[in-house]
This record gives structure tokens, C-alpha cells and sequence, in this order.
């Protein structure tokens, strides 16, 4: 399947450089079978009811950006990726070109040795302090690449984030507010909660003209027992988001979810058949020829897809991470 029937025009005035505020007030396209409907995104309850399930990642972002300095002078930012034990990260450096090994110097007299190793990098603090100590005193928030200014890291962070090891955010679930979550329970509805840390990968487009030939990164998730007995006792399922509905796919089978934990590179795009009949996903405007767009043309279909979209750009939706939201239904409401 050629990658390049996923692409679609946007102007760079729609893609969105800040979250809304407050959080809710994001607007809320709802697509159904046959028609589109334009609404807010504190509306989202008009359209759930007692017995939904809202199975959400409460993964949490930290602050894995470091800025520092080679010894020539010249800046240098990591972004750390994952957390491999004994003060080593697996890392994404920037400012090269580097050696196969550079010693890299942070603030407070804190260094790292910069390793190239196969086709990545990573980072030693061997005999430095704590790490934890070094992200929560150095990192900074690790944002999208079209994101062009800072954004405090409690705005790139949901109101549900528990388990702290991504370094971008399960951005459909930035809309919720405590509020909202609160008026969903007292209207009957269950939350269901998954883990999947969302490396950078997510932000990569398919640049393999075949797109059978793309490679997704492995992303650690966690299906707990209590998250698989909501569902599976629920009535509909809606889906928050591309990295929730991975963490599902990754534990379930003929006979539905089940407890499980470790690293999926699974990758989801037409005509994939999913394993948990969800009944609705909630989801942001992804990037053209990039692997959520795929997933969600997977969920409905690539033109059903593509054409919201073409309508989204017409009435100015605002898009990619901080933009406006989409709650597409596989059938119509009842």
C-alpha cells in the first residue's frame, strides 16, 4: 500500500501552537455514517451514556529534554527515550555531528558520555548524581516538532497522568478536565485506565513509499486485570486515543481483553481488523502520511477519513496536538 494516499493539504496557520484553554473548550467534530456533526469538546457527555466505558492512557509525561554543551562550545539537546538501568538512556541527540563517543556537559557541573551505538544513541551519567535527580532539576518539556515555543509541562500533561515514562503526551486525552470526568461518572459512565509511554516515534511520518515496509519502535504498555474487567462487563466502548486503543490491540485476542504487560510495536493501518470491538474513538487530527493517520483510517476508512479531514481544513479546525478533536463512531449513535 503506497503511503502517499494517506497524505492531505494543510495550511500551517491550523496547526495549533498551544493548548486551549480552558482544556474543554476545544471544538469537537463527531463523525457518523452518514453525516458530520460540529459541537464543543464539554459536549463529549451529550453523546456518552450510563454503562459507557471510557478507556483512557494515563501514561505521564516528564521532562526528557536536556540542554547542554559539547567541549567545543557547541549546544547540544537530548532528548532522553528510555531508561535502560545503571545511569544509561537510549537517547535522540541533536547538534551533531558527534564521535562515536562525546563527552556532553549539562548545568551544575553534571556530564554524560554520548555513545553511538548500532543505528542510535546513548547516554551514560555513570558516577554523576541520581538521573532522577538530573530530569527533575535540568529536563525540560519534550514537545512535538511542529510546536515552535515552550509550553510548561503541566499543559502537555493530562489531568489523569500517573505512570511517568513518555516523552509526548496521549493527546486526545489533553481535552478532559476534572469537571468533565467527574459529570461522565455521575452519569453512569466507567473510566478504564491503560498505560502506554509514547516515545518520539509517534511524531515520525512513514517515509517507505510501501508503507508494509515501516517499522514502528517498541512502546512499553501495562493492561491491568481491573482495566479488563470494566471493559469486558461494559456496554459500548469508546476509545481515548491512537496509543489506547495499541495498548488494547496488544492484549486481546478472540475473547477479549486480558491482563498483560510488555513492549508492542504493533503497527495498525487498512485493513486491519481489530480484536476489541470498540464502539467510538476519540481522537485528535493527525499528520499527514504518519502512522496514527493510518490506524484511524483503518477504524472507519481512508476516505470516510481523509474527507472529515478536507471538511476539518474548510471550517478551520485547529490540528496535530493541541488542535481540536474528533469522536468517530463506527455506527450511529442510539
Amino acid at each position: 500500500m503506497d503511503s502517499a494516499i494517506f497524505n492531505y493539504f494543510l495550511p500551517n496557520e491550523l496547526i495549533s501552537q498551544y493548548p486551549p484553554s480552558p482544556r474543554d473548550s476545544s471544538r469537537l467534530m463527531v463523525l457518523k455514517s452518514k453525516y458530520y456533526e460540529h459541537r464543543n469538546f464539554f459536549d463529549l457527555k451529550d453523546y456518552l451514556k450510563k454503562g459507557d466505558v471510557l478507556v483512557l492512557n494515563n501514561t505521564k509525561v516528564f521532562p526528557a529534554r536536556l540542554l547542554g554543551k559539547k567541549s567545543t562550545g557547541g549546544k547540544v539537546e537530548i532528548t532522553l527515550l528510555t531508561d535502560m538501568g545503571d545511569g544509561i538512556w537510549s537517547c535522540l541527540p541533536k547538534g551533531g555531528p558527534f564521535e562515536l563517543k562525546t563527552k556532553i556537559y549539562f548545568k551544575d557541573n553534571i556530564s554524560g558520555s554520548l555513545i553511538r551505538e548500532n543505528e542510535g544513541f546513548i547516554i551514560s551519567f555513570f558516577g554523576q548524581k541520581d538521573v532522577a535527580h538530573i530530569i527533575r532539576n535540568l529536563g525540560r518539556t519534550p514537545l512535538p516538532p511542529y510546536v515552535k515555543r515552550s509550553i510548561p509541562l503541566e499543559k502537555y500533561q493530562t489531568v489523569f497522568a500517573k505512570h511517568s515514562a513518555s516523552v509526548a503526551a496521549p493527546t486526545a486525552g489533553l481535552h478532559f478536565t476534572e469537571l468533565l470526568l467527574n459529570d461522565l461518572e455521575n452519569k453512569g459512565v466507567k473510566l478504564a485506565f491503560v498505560t502506554l509511554h509514547i516515545g518520539l516515534g509517534t511524531f515520525s511520518p512513514v517515509k517507505s513509499m510501501n508503507i508494509e515496509n515501516h517499522k514502528m519502535e517498541p512502546e512499553y504498555f501495562e493492561v491491568s486485570e481491573e482495566c479488563c474487567n470494566i471493559i469486558n462487563k461494559g456496554k459500548r466502548i469508546i476509545v481515548v486515543g491512537t496509543t489506547t486503543i495499541k495498548a488494547l490491540e496488544s492484549a486481546s485476542d478472540e475473547n477479549g481483553v486480558y491482563p498483560c504487560h510488555g513492549w508492542s510495536n504493533l503497527f495498525i493501518y487498512p485493513p486491519y481488523k481489530f480484536k476489541v470491538e470498540s464502539d467510538a474513538l476519540l481522537t485528535n487530527f493527525h499528520l499527514p502520511m504518519s502512522t496514527l493517520l493510518m490506524l484511524v483510517s483503518a477504524y472507519k476508512s481512508r476516505e470516510e477519513i481523509l474527507k472529515a479531514y478536507k471538511k476539518a481544513v474548510t471550517l478551520g479546525y485547529n490540528f496535530y496536538s493541541f488542535g481540536d478533536a474528533m469522536l468517530i463512531f463506527r455506527e450511529d449513535y442510539v
